[in-house]
């Protein structure tokens, strides 16, 4: 068969059709039917010659943790025979025959448009690294524990393109049940002698960048109530998280030691109600422009902030401006682009 070097238009124009059919599979907050779970991850078990396990269903990937670990200081050997690399070599290895088409060239090109939004990182690293209460000894490999249904989605988004759309030759019997894991579990833990399946989140939120987001509620939250808090992509404490950013305070900046945190927090508060709070100090004024500094350790650097009033409406807005501005005219200068204060009101 001949060499495809190039999708046609006409298959370009699918990319997003199948991105957008796999993401709603992988950010789906639907309870799982568990007797379709269980009968697909049975399945995996037989195909590669596994006893059938006993299955253990759980709400979150935190309440898996706890039964993984319970499970092991009750002597259940547990350590080193995780299945991951079983389950992936079986729905992976061979799935879909490219070398019939000779679609390497393609693969960076068609692969990086149609990877889902990873939701399986920020998860693992919240509940395995930042809020994991357990003294595990010896180590364990916390992010290898899992099969990830969104990693899932993101290999049945592309594979789905090639099978699809590019009529790949594939193994019908794999593909059916790589799709079944997608479309009906949640995240995966096999071991030899149970497998245990997490339900989905109860909720996911999102600001407009796709980007992990909510205010004053969890970004994401299982049913348990085990929950992650996140504003626009950046995951924050609860003792943040939980509260509405219009009820932050400027006066958490001065304890906060993370450099990430102290920058959401003077994103979320904003720099009027900043220099409010904390006192800043009038160092120049040129008509309705006031220079300010914050004299406090805020920030990596000095905040220097231009106010500005409204005439009309007294109305505030504040601009950050380097540090190293020693006048009200030269911050204007330096906000309007180089424009001097005389020649901007002006224009304006």
């Amino acid at each position: 068969m001949s060499l495809i070097e190039k999708l046609t238009p006409e298959q370009e124009a699918l990319i997003p059709v199948y991105r957008e059919k796999w993401r709603a599979i992988a950010l789906s907050t639907e309870r799982i039917d568990k007797e379709k779970a269980e009968e697909v991850v049975k399945a995996v078990y037989t195909a590669i010659g596994k006893q059938q396990p006993e299955i253990i269903f759980c709400d979150s990937p935190y309440a898996g943790l706890k039964i993984i670990l319970k499970k092991r200081n009750n002597k259940l050997n547990l350590n080193n025979i995780n299945l991951n690399d079983n389950f992936i070599n079986y729905i992976s290895t061979d799935l879909v025959n490219k070398s019939s088409k000779t679609l390497y060239q393609l693969d960076t090109q068609v692969i990086r448009q149609l990877t889902i939004f990873r939701l399986d990182f920020i998860i693992s690293e919240y509940v395995f690294e930042k809020k994991l209460k357990f003294k595990i000894q010896p180590k364990i490999n916390l992010d290898r524990l899992w099969l990830k249904s969104q990693y899932l989605a993101s290999r049945c988004c592309w594979l789905d393109f090639y099978i699809s759309v590019l009529n790949c030759s594939h193994n019908k019997i794999r593909w059916k049940t790589l799709q079944s894991l997608s479309r009906f579990c949640g995240w995966i833990s096999p071991f030899e002698n149970i497998c245990i399946i997490c339900d989905r989140p109860l909720h996911l939120r999102f600001d407009n960048q796709n980007r992990l987001h909510a205010e004053g509620e969890p970004a994401i939250e299982f049913i348990d109530g085990y929950s992650l808090y996140s504003y626009h992509g950046v995951t924050l404490p609860e003792k943040y998280g939980k509260i509405h950013r219009q009820q932050w305070q400027a006066t958490w900046l001065l304890s906060e030691e993370n450099a990430e945190l102290r920058r959401v927090l003077i994103q979320g508060i904003g720099y009027a109600r900043i220099y409010e709070e904390l006192q800043a100090i009038e160092l120049d004024t040129w008509a309705e422009y006031t220079l300010l500094k914050i004299d406090n350790n805020v920030d990596i650097e000095p905040i220097y902030l231009l106010k500005m009033t409204c005439p009309s409406t007294s109305f505030i807005h504040a601009l950050r401006v380097p540090p190293n501005i020693n006048s009200a005219r030269e911050a204007i200068r330096w906000v309007n682009w180089g424009i001097e204060p005389e020649e901007f009101a002006v224009q304006t």
